[in-house]
């Protein structure tokens, strides 16, 4: 080899290297700057998740999964997406999948805690049976017992039907029940539109649109404040009255069977419809909260939907199909918060 021919293939040897160091940068640069859930809301660290494909995971500090916890940009916005299929692989205590916070942190009610979030809804379930109350429905905040019977003192829900611009904002109460937890029930309180006995006559015939309701892509935020036992809520949007309510969480409203709402007589049959309170209700019990899209919906979307009773598929397979058949829900919060109770305005 002449000196011509080395010179030539150093000259090569430095290309090489050069353009490959640069990919290589180029990649870094790309995985640097990617926007995470924890990037957007910065509480991560006080969570775990669990996905819509049974995925669990306790570290979401720079943690996303494509096709259910990620961002998306709007504009000037970011907003952390939760999505889950209508069918899928959920926790032991629900047949409902979620792609839904945990919070790691427990509280008594005494002690106190507070939860806000900013958020729409981007899309609930095409299918589903309108007499049925869960249906085309989505839960977006709660707080669940960790104790007893394990239930849950709130669940805000957001549910429209098929073929209506405006849904339905409401939050449901479930009583700690005494004695067996076959009789529990929810009291179910709306927000805006209707609360959750308003269902169709038939599986596809639906009741009216509600006047003052919230569509999909509206935005609108809540605040659960929990202090010295009792939980104090708030429900705001542009262009829709401010919301308020309050509920004792150790102290029953329901500890009688001359207390149980008329809601609960009528809706329930009457196995359930008896069912009582302990007085002291969730008094003494740990509680956490959770947030982000816990799917009410549980059927499939087609006939030709096999659903995950298919041995051919594997879940993210069917998970595809229902994506693309509308079964899901689709949940995007562009703020959130969560921390200790605070005074409520008319104790400060």
């Amino acid at each position: 080899m002449n000196f011509t021919q080395v010179l030539l293939l150093l000259s090569l040897t430095v290309l090489f290297s050069s353009c490959f160091n640069s990919s290589k940068k180029s990649t870094n640069n790309e995985v640097d700057n990617a926007v995470y859930p924890s990037d957007v809301i910065p509480f991560m660290d006080e969570w775990k998740i669990l996905l819509g494909d049974g995925t669990y995971n306790n570290k979401l500090v720079n943690y996303q999964k494509d096709g259910f916890f990620f961002v998306q940009n709007e504009g000037e916005t970011n907003w952390v997406v939760y999505k889950t299929p209508n069918l899928g692989v959920t926790s032991r205590t629900s047949k409902n999948t979620r792609t839904e916070l945990g919070q790691i942190k427990r509280w008594k009610p005494l002690e106190g805690g507070k939860l806000t979030g900013t958020l729409k809804v981007m899309h609930v379930s095409s299918s589903g049976d309108a007499r049925v109350a869960s249906s085309y429905s989505v839960v977006v905040g709660q707080i669940h017992s960790d104790e007893g019977h394990e239930n849950e003192p709130l669940k805000i829900f957001y549910k429209k039907f098929p073929g209506h611009s405006k849904g339905s904002v409401f939050w449901n109460y479930e009583i700690n029940t005494a004695g067996d937890n076959a009789k529990r029930w929810d009291y179910s309180t709306p927000a805006w539109g209707y609360d959750n006995t308003v269902v169709g006559y038939s599986a596809d015939e639906y009741p009216d649109e509600p006047v003052d309701g919230i569509a999909l892509g509206e935005e609108f935020s809540y605040e659960v404040n929990v202090y010295k036992g009792v939980m104090y809520l708030t429900f705001a949007s542009e262009g829709h009255e401010t919301v308020t309510f309050t509920k004792n969480l150790v102290k029953s409203d329901f500890a009688t069977k001359i207390a149980i709402p008329e809601q609960i007589k009528k809706r329930y049959p009457a196995s359930r419809s008896d069912g009582i309170e302990r007085e002291n209700a969730y008094a003494g019990e740990l509680q956490f909260f959770k947030q982000g899209a816990y799917n009410q919906t549980r059927s499939k979307c087609s006939e030709d939907s096999l659903g995950m009773n298919s041995k051919t598929e594997s879940v993210a397979d069917d998970i595809e199909r229902q994506y693309a058949n509308g079964c899901y829900a689709e949940v995007w919060f562009k703020e959130a918060s969560v921390g200790a109770g605070t005074p409520p305005a008319d104790k400060n």
